[in-house]
Parts: C-alpha cells; structure tokens; sequence
C-alpha cells in the first residue's frame, strides 16, 4: 500500500466537462505562491512568497508572507502579512502584532500569523458567486501567536493562539484569545491533568508547547440557521478548528464565548458516536451561502494522531491518545450533526481484504484543505502526498494532480481554485483532456521493450509506442509528451 517510486506527476486526470475548470493555487516550500491551469502548466510564480496559505483576489492579486520567524525562536510564526499585485509589488501589509527581539536578529515588528486570514467581503477566502474580497479597503482578520504563562492551564510556557482584526490602516481593531476560554473547550478531568504536563511540548521552535493548534478560522457569512432565527450562527460569527485538541468551534463575535462546538470527545452523545471521532483535523469551515451544500460544515479529518486523555498502551503520558490510520473528507449539518456527504479511502475499491485496507490510500496526516466549488464538486488537497483532485458530489475524480515541483519540503499545505475571470492578465487557456492511465496495463516504455520485442504488440497491448517518450491523452489516440 505504499508509494510507488515511479508514477506520473502533474495533471494525470481531467474531465473538461465535470469539473470546475479555473486556475489552482498553491504555496510550495523553497519556491513561492504558484498559479497552474487545469492541465498543470504554471502560468505565474510570484517567487517567495509564502503562503500559510496564499489567496488570490480579483484582479490577479495574491496575498500570502514575505518572511518568516527565524524557526529556533517559534514554531511556524510568519513575520507578516501582505498582499501583492500581478507583478509582486506590495500594495497592503500588517506586521505590528508584536515587536521581537531575538538574539543574534535585529528587532523588528512580526505579526506572528499561522495557518490562516480572512480579508473582508469573502468569508472563507476561496471562490463564492458574489463575495469578493475587497482589494483596496476592508478589514482582514488574521490568526496569530502569542507567548503566555496560564497556570489554570499548565506551568509551561505556552504557544496561545490569538484572532486579530486590522484595518486598512493595520490597526488592531478586535482580539480574541483561546486561553482566556479553556473553561469552555469542554476537556475531561483526565484531559486537564495531562494538559498540565505536557501541553503539547514541541521539539521545534523557541520551548513553547503548542497546546491547541488553531489551524483554521474563518467568518460564517450569510447563512440559512442565522435567516431561520438561530442566533449561534450570527454572520459575524467566526468558525474554528484545534489540530491538537480535536476540537471544533464557533465562537460570538461581540461577546468571544463559545456558542457551538463539537469535539474533543466524540463519545459523549450518539450524534458524535454517529461521527465517528474526529482527528487532527485542517481547514474546518461553514460553506458559504450561494455554494452547494451552503450552511454546512465541511473538514478534512486526517486522522493520525491527536488529543488529550488517559494515558494506555499507545500514549504512556495520556497526549496524543487517538489515532487513525486514513483520512476523510466530511461535510456535517451543524445543527442536526448528521454526516450529509462523506469522503474516504474505500471509494477506491477492492475486493475482500482490498476493501479492508483501501481507506488507508487517502491518508495525510498533516495539513490539506477541502473547497466546495459552485457545480458541487470539491476540490481536495491531500498536502502530505503533494495531491490535489477534484470528485463530483457522486465522488467520481474528475481531475487530479501531483505537484511535480523539486523542493525541500515536498508538501502542499491547503490549495484554492479561482475562476478565469480573477486574472484578466491573462487569456483564458486551453483546456486539454487527460485521460485517465489504466495502471495494470501501462509500462514505462523501456521496460515494455524488454518484455515485447514486437513494437506493434505494445501498441495495441498498452496503448503507446515504445519509441515515444508519450503517454495518451485522448480519447482519439493522439500522443502529447510526458
């Protein structure tokens, strides 16, 4: 069931006709914030620029970081927050969160920002018909660090995670922070106690333990519960997730108390046992109005290891205490908490002891993301695998690619995709099919000649000739290079 070391890169699946065709972008480590087309050509690289992620606005502008905090005196603190035109001048930027002093660096202002940001006018940061992010006014809320002592939480010096709003002007406008309301994140006795000893001690950055990892954050927007009455899923309200707590949350934007949450225990009600628990999971969010499945809440549980409780046989010190070995795409109602649309592993089949195991070839332990898109496929990005696909709501894969990219930490953290029209740069590209490669009978074209010297048999046997470094790509036969 592992990786095989020879498989094709880039685009290696795409149907013009189901999927959402528009651009895709990523952040890859080593390079910048990189801009491909359906059929994998890069049409723009705006070089380091980071993305913790990086999104794109109308217009062509993008925003992700410039810089990052040097890694021995945090864990994964970026030193700002900026947003860049089509030729990478910065025309917005937020850095006075904290001003650091770290020995042997010049001090200097930092946001501290991690794993995500909002700029207003769009509630998740991704495409939705009729909500664009403004691009030369608005507020933008960004998720950051901050250093504290809370012995209610433990006598460590913990990594707490802070919402702040700034405007245009980089004014600090709003703030909210995680440690304030441990009383509400809902942890057993048993949980507290190992909270205390070990909240997440981290062997990267400067000694902070990282106790909840706040992952994702995101505005709720216009919603069907709020119009019905249910004040919970106020507009202004801010939807989040903990990777390390496995837990997930909406929290009141005017009075910063927890007002729906679900997890760290999946066992306390047979809603959550339905569910299943929960693990490690990124990018939790509520669909925005005017997409398919509007109102819901849509995550990619990645399983692996995460949370706190008893200690047993696989966690001596009761940390990290639940684990799973694949992941999952899930969408949940948030008011009935019933799973209405689910993606796993088993959806790629076999039979008897294949089926058994298939769950575990969709499996990303850290990072990755899911996106609804306005035709009501979604597009996933499995970021430990560098793979990004795209399944119709029948879960039928409509385009996948492999981020074929040489750089030294070979990951995707959370890629977007935008339509055409967010670059009038330029012209819309064509879209060239790709059809999927029947791997039982496909061969790397010097290995077929070594097993058929009859280059006629191979032709009709695998669907190439071995003289040409080609693969097909349509339907009609025609060849285009590897």
């Amino acid at each position: 069931m592992g990786t095989p070391s020879v498989y094709p890169m880039g685009t290696t699946i795409y149907n013009p006709e189901k999927a959402w065709s528009g651009y895709t972008l990523m952040p890859i480590n080593g390079i910048g914030a990189v801009l491909i087309d359906m059929n994998g050509n890069v049409v723009k690289t705006w070089r380091d620029l980071q993305g913790f992620p990086n999104k794109l606005l109308p217009g062509g502008y993008v925003m992700g970081s410039l810089g990052a905090r040097d890694s021995k005196f945090a864990y994964q603190d970026q030193t700002d927050v900026v947003q860049i035109d089509w030729d990478g001048k910065v025309v917005w930027k937020f850095n006075k969160k904290e001003l650091i002093k770290d020995e042997g660096h010049e001090e200097q202002w930092m946001a501290r920002q991690h794993h995500d940001y909002q700029r207003e006018g769009n509630p998740v940061g991704y495409y939705v018909p009729g909500m664009e992010c403004k691009t030369d006014s608005g507020n933008t809320l960004i998720l950051c660090h901050e250093d504290i002592y809370n012995k209610r939480i433990s006598d460590k010096r913990l990594l707490d995670d802070v919402f702040v709003e700034v405007d245009w002007e980089g004014n600090i406008v709003w703030e909210w922070h995680v440690s304030q309301h441990f009383s509400e994140l809902g942890f057993s006795e048993a949980a507290k106690n190992v909270l205390f000893r070990n909240p997440n001690n981290h062997p990267n950055g400067g000694g902070q333990a990282d106790w909840m990892h706040i992952n994702s954050m995101s505005v709720l927007g216009p919603n069907r519960w709020y119009d019905d009455g249910d004040e919970r899923f106020h507009p202004d309200n801010i939807i989040w997730d903990a990777r390390e707590a496995n837990i997930m949350a909406i929290i009141s934007k005017e009075t910063g108390k927890i007002v729906w949450k679900i997890g760290p225990d999946f066992t306390v009600s047979k809603e959550l046992r339905a569910i299943g628990q929960i693990i490690g999971q990124h990018h939790c969010h509520m669909i925005p109005k005017g997409l398919p499945g509007e109102g819901n809440i849509l995550m990619f549980d990645n399983g692996g290891w995460a949370g706190y409780g008893l200690p047993d046989r696989m966690s001596k010190d009761g940390s990290k205490t639940d684990k799973r070995d694949y992941s999952r795409v899930i969408e949940i109602d948030p008011v009935t908490l019933k799973v209405v649309w689910e993606y796993t592993g088993h959806l790629i089949g076999g039979e008897g002891m294949m089926n058994l195991v298939s769950n575990t070839k969709f499996y990303s332990q850290l990072i990755s993301s899911a996106q609804r898109l306005p035709n009501g496929n979604t597009l996933i990005t499995e970021g430990c695998c560098c793979r990004m696909f795209e399944v119709t709501a029948d879960k039928e894969i409509v385009w996948e690619y492999y981020a074929p990219f040489d750089n030294p930490a070979p990951f995707v953290y959370r890629a977007y995709r935008y339509p055409y029209s967010y670059v009038p740069q330029l012209p819309i590209p064509e879209e060239v099919p790709v059809v999927q490669l029947n791997n039982k009978t496909f061969r790397v074209p010097g290995a077929a000649e070594g097993m058929i010297a009859n280059e006629t048999v191979v032709e009709e046997a695998f669907g190439f000739n071995t003289k040409m470094d080609a693969c097909v790509t349509e339907d009609d036969g025609e060849f285009s290079p590897l």
